[in-house]
């Protein structure tokens, strides 16, 4: 059976597919069926066993099934099937073969490609097969050689995906291998001849990566035009310089601080530089007369905040002075800081107190003993649960929680968001190490029999063998598969090309985002879905990582609260995380949350590893404003 007739015939009867033991329905009769980019999506993401129909798929006649298929199965990662992909080497469309390539690089598949692409004649092919060769396992004398070559390509594309491949090859192989001294050279010359900046980027990245400290390459670049090279430059060199860019001034900063540095630099204009040099008058550490002075009413909350654990750092006994004004800040965040302060400063009735706050994520900062864990285990939010399963590990009252700890299971079980994994598995196993008594043991049985069924196959299986353990009999799981959320519908992805999403920030201004519709449709269709019912107005950005990323788009303001019920599937592709892109935060494959991050710099190691799905266009100058606890007020989707 031909590939058009699988899908043909998949697309148009409602025909009834085998995904590893579960039936999946591909909807459709007549006009209203899905068409062939509908039902690749659908396959992909339902992650199915039985790949056949995308195998198949890669003999169309029509290109752009050819690719979506491609990049369906590099998604699914089935090595097995890295022989199918490599056959597009002799599709006629260029794309078809730049997704081939960069699929057999998401597969991790060892393939000799030298003859690909020596006879490949589009620059951006080759740039793929550079980079994925990058990615696989080495093979000896054969990728290095590659590699190198390609940094002497004749055309800038080609040339940047080489540098792409080396930095890869660099990162990942650190551990067991060194590169040749050809290639330090070639990466050398390739910084010094090269024109293209990424390029010179990936460069110092794969250098460092080699342990290459060359001054005389580090100070050519640390005089480069672009302040990304420049930040490089300094990390290596580890010297102390002023600079027009913040992100290189924060470097600096960070990597040669001195007490007088820091303090000059508590004006700097860009807030990421002015908090760090509060911290680090706390972590040098810095006289406390030059932190006291921070802590005053009329300074912004988050001076205060970072200032008043710098002083407990320095000073205890000062910071005891100031934590009563600390903990009673409107500002949750800086109450959140007051906690941590009152640890470092041994000011336990400030830190006791804080521990019952209403906000929870101050309560995280604050919770120390075993009873305060348990009093959080009633709580609803992720986090503060992950804290209290931590706080109760080894603890004499672990016995007396149990009850506690069970009804904070089926709270969260039932709520059927399979975003909470985390905080389940942690209750989880602090019930496998409860001493349990015949009664608690059959309340425990009990409570936790619906979950071998949960939607979640990772919950279903720790309860059965945690149940195991309790009965002394095997309790096999009823869930082996994760069930899937359905996708956005057809017509709504379809609206969502050519997209923009306008951010408006509480104080701050707006920032506009393409939305990457044809890279990633299903993230683009379940963040524009969720977007246009509100879930992100009023969230915060909670994790502000200069020089990084930030992270936002929780309820709970908390890494473990997911903006979303479902895990997200991940779509990993072409597209690279440069400075303005976002991703969505996950912790493990195929398990995002609906959190997004935007990428304050060009962070090449999340390449494949998180989904791209949308750049900021317009605004980037607010996006660098953004400090923790910035509120988004509006997400707004124009299409």
């Amino acid at each position: 059976m031909g590939a058009r007739s699988v899908l043909s015939r998949a697309a148009g009867a409602g025909v009834l597919l085998a995904a590893g033991g579960v039936l999946l329905l591909i909807h459709g009769c007549g006009p209203q069926a899905p068409g062939p980019d509908r039902t690749i999506l659908e396959l992909e993401d339902a992650r199915i066993a039985d790949v056949g129909p995308l195998v198949a798929a890669l003999s169309d006649p029509d290109d752009r099934i050819q690719r979506l298929a491609a990049r369906a199965i590099g998604r699914i990662e089935r090595l097995e099937h890295a022989e199918a992909v490599l056959a597009l080497a002799a599709s006629p469309s260029a794309e078809a073969r730049r997704e081939a390539a960069t699929a057999l690089g998401q597969m991790r598949a060892t393939a000799d490609v030298s003859s690909w692409l020596a006879r490949e004649t589009d620059a951006q092919v080759r740039a793929a097969l550079y980079h994925t060769v990058g990615r696989v396992t080495p093979i000896e004398g054969v990728t290095e050689r590659l590699l190198i070559e390609g940094l002497a390509d004749g055309d800038p594309r080609a040339r940047l995906g080489a540098a792409h491949g080396l930095e890869a090859y660099v990162r990942l192989n650190a551990r067991s291998r060194k590169p040749a001294a050809e290639t330090v050279a070639a990466l050398r010359r390739a910084l010094r001849d090269r024109p293209e900046a990424e390029l010179r980027e990936l460069v110092l990245l794969a250098l460092s990566a080699a342990g290459d400290r060359d001054r005389d390459t580090l100070a050519l670049a640390l005089s480069d035009a672009e302040p990304q090279v420049r930040r490089l430059a300094v990390m290596g060199l580890r010297e102390w310089v002023d600079d027009p860019s913040p992100m290189v001034r924060y470097e600096a900063l960070r990597v040669a601080p001195t007490c007088e540095r820091a303090v000059a630099s508590l004006g700097d204009e860009s807030g990421h530089v002015a908090l760090l040099a509060v911290d680090l008058l706390g972590t040098l550490p810095c006289p406390a007369a030059s932190i006291e002075p921070l802590l005053a009413p009329d300074r912004p909350w988050r001076v205060r905040a970072h200032a008043i654990v710098s002083l407990a750092r320095v000073s205890p006994e000062a910071a005891r002075r100031h934590l009563p004004a600390a903990a009673a800040d409107p500002v949750w965040q800086a109450r959140a800081y007051a906690a941590r302060a009152a640890k470092l400063a041994g000011a336990e009735d400030v830190r006791a107190a804080l521990a019952a706050d209403a906000e929870p994520n101050v309560a995280i900062e604050a919770l120390t003993h075993p009873t305060e864990a348990a009093r959080a285990l009633d709580s609803t939010h992720r986090g503060l649960l992950m804290a209290a399963a931590r706080g109760l590990g080894g603890a004499p009252e672990l016995a007396g929680a149990v009850p506690r700890l069970l009804a904070a299971f089926v709270r969260l079980s039932r709520e059927d968001r399979p975003t909470s994994r985390d905080a389940r598995l942690a209750l989880l196993e602090r019930l496998a190490e409860a001493p349990l008594d015949d009664g608690a043991r059959a309340s425990a049985l009990d409570a936790l029999r619906p979950s071998l069924a949960d939607r979640d196959p990772a919950v279903a299986a720790r309860v059965a063998a945690l149940m195991s353990t309790l009965t002394g009999s095997p309790v096999a799981p009823v869930t082996t598969r994760y069930a899937d959320e359905a996708l956005p519908d057809e017509a709504f992805i379809a609206g969502l090309r050519g997209a923009m999403a306008v951010v408006t920030m509480r104080g701050l201004g707006t920032f506009t985002m393409e939305l990457l519709t044809d890279e990633a449709p299903a993230t683009v269709g379940v963040f524009a879905r969720h977007a246009e019912a509100g879930g992100y107005d009023g969230t915060t950005f909670h994790r502000v990582v200069p020089n990084f990323v930030l992270q936002g788009g929780s309820h709970g303001a908390n890494e473990y609260d997911g903006a979303v019920g479902p895990f997200m599937r991940d779509e990993l592709g072409l597209v690279r995380h440069l400075r303005g892109t976002l991703g969505i935060s996950t912790r493990g494959r195929d398990t995002g949350d609906g959190q997004i991050f935007v990428n304050l710099v060009d962070n090449f190691r999340l390449d494949h590893q998180y989904t791209v799905w949308a750049r900021v266009s317009e605004g980037m100058d607010v996006v660098d404003r953004i400090l923790e606890g910035d509120v988004i007020e509006t997400v707004r989707i124009l299409r």
